[in-house]
């Protein structure tokens, strides 16, 4: 097949979503399928709104020859009228590809309303949908009539392999001293490092360090802030900004932490989760979205819920004190990936699914009938 994928910037930024177009891409690619990633520019939201009018766009994705196009949902604004131009003139079957929904993001409710109104345009113009998870596949179903072709492909944890045998574990849980906390994830709001930082300065500092890797310049007004903060809490001493890091630095830090720790902020999924859990890492995560798909509380990790920043103290605590149960944990945490599936895996089911509606013979009404329940 020939396959068109549209997404904003450079499929190498270093994030979950993009890692899991760029393995997307990679996995399509190995098996024989020919892929165009489609960049659009990721200008400010309402400049997007303009690539919708861009008549070079629409005769690129027309002209194409693509059997399926798959948009990142996260380019929503450039696409949801430019879908409908698709659909006028027998364009390729449209999938999104939906990490999370912005409109779940925590931000203020009026704000998250106008996202919701966009993003349901979005969804309403595609022809079927790839989900991360079950989590957000419900979050599309509150807002439009999904009832079209779907399939959840859940991200892998396996880009590194399984690199900490269990004895290498055991030693790094028994190392005394505080416990090496991992932050792993972009400096934006969503990734709640803010309440974070607050949670923290109320435990003793000898229980904890925190490592935060990931990009500063996402939301740079947001980093300044997370900084001052941590002078203002008198961190200093006790946490790190790496920034992003190259891939032997990752697994260097991955191997070093105890314990992955982000319990405030709101994932689709949370592929960081599965990456550290390769490690032996315990996850500290939140209720609210994707994350309790993969953290089981109290077995492999905790679920906090989003405003108890009072939660995380005892539970830090109690694993510095008792390094057993801290072992005992992470080798959990190591079984879960261990159990979960890899990214051949889940890029073998997308391309099932693919092949299945470019190939069906209700295609045709399949189409009909989804396009008239928009």
């Amino acid at each position: 097949m020939r396959i068109g994928i549209i997404i904003y910037g450079s499929l190498d930024t270093l994030t979950g979503g993009y890692l899991y177009d760029r393995m997307v891409v990679q996995g399509l690619v190995g098996l024989g399928h020919e892929v165009e990633v489609i960049s659009l520019a990721g200008d400010a939201y309402l400049r997007r709104l303009g690539h919708n009018l861009s008549p070079g766009l629409c005769h690129r994705l027309r002209s194409g020859n693509f059997d399926i196009l798959i948009e990142d949902e996260l380019c929503h604004p450039s696409l949801f009228l430019l879908n409908k131009r698709l659909r006028r003139k027998a364009g390729p079957f449209v999938v999104a590809l939906v990490h999370h929904l912005r409109c779940r993001e925590p931000r203020r409710r009026w704000q998250n309303r106008l996202l919701a109104v966009a993003e349901r345009c979005f969804l309403a113009s595609v022809d079927g949908f790839i989900h991360n998870s079950q989590t957000t596949r419900r979050d599309v179903a509150s807002l439009v009539n999904n009832h079209r072709p779907q399939v959840i492909a859940y991200p892998s944890g396996d880009r590194f392999g399984s690199p900490l045998s269990a004895e290498a574990i055991g030693r790094r849980a028994r190392r005394p001293g505080p416990l090496e906390l991992l932050f792993l994830g972009i400096v934006v709001p969503r990734k709640g490092l803010l309440p974070l930082l607050k949670a923290l300065a109320g435990i003793q500092r000898d229980v904890w360090r925190l490592s935060i890797v990931g990009g500063l310049d996402f939301d740079p007004a947001h980093a300044v802030r997370a900084r001052q903060l941590v002078e203002q809490l008198g961190l200093i001493d006790s946490v790190s900004f790496l920034g992003p890091l190259q891939e032997d630095e990752l697994i260097t830090t991955l191997g070093k932490s105890h314990l992955f720790c982000m319990p405030y902020a709101y994932e689709g999924f949370g592929i960081a989760i599965l990456e550290a859990m390769a490690f032996g890492l315990p996850a500290i995560g939140c209720r609210e979205g994707g994350a309790a798909e993969t953290i089981r509380h109290g077995t492999n990790g905790f679920l906090l819920q989003p405003g108890d920043l009072a939660g995380l103290a005892p539970l830090l605590t109690k694993l510095h004190r008792n390094r057993e149960e801290l072992l005992h944990m992470a080798l959990a945490a190591r079984q879960t990936y261990v159990s979960g599936p890899t990214w051949q895996d889940s890029v073998n089911a997308i391309d099932r699914f693919l092949q299945e509606v470019k190939e069906s013979p209700g295609r045709a009404g399949t189409l009909n009938a989804a396009r008239s329940g928009s």
